[in-house]
């Protein structure tokens, strides 16, 4: 990926997490942990405290519907 990832990029970030973690269940994650995996994206750029409950659910459905 050419661009920086940002909170905004919800469906970008679960093919990420799809390609790093692609064994999890994402519906196993807590959010606390699912923003940790986010933060570690190496293509992630945005600030550490720019999500909340809306956008991390958005990026764990997004994740669910790809891998179901």
């Amino acid at each position: 990926m050419a661009n920086k990832l940002t909170w905004k990029d919800t469906e970008d970030i679960a093919f990420a997490l799809i390609d790093t973690h692609p064994d999890q269940d994402p519906l196993k994650l807590s959010f606390p942990k699912l923003q940790q995996l986010v933060l570690a994206l190496p293509d992630f750029s945005d600030k550490p405290d720019g999500s909340n409950e809306a956008i991390l659910e958005a990026i764990q459905m997004a994740w669910y519907e790809e891998v179901k």
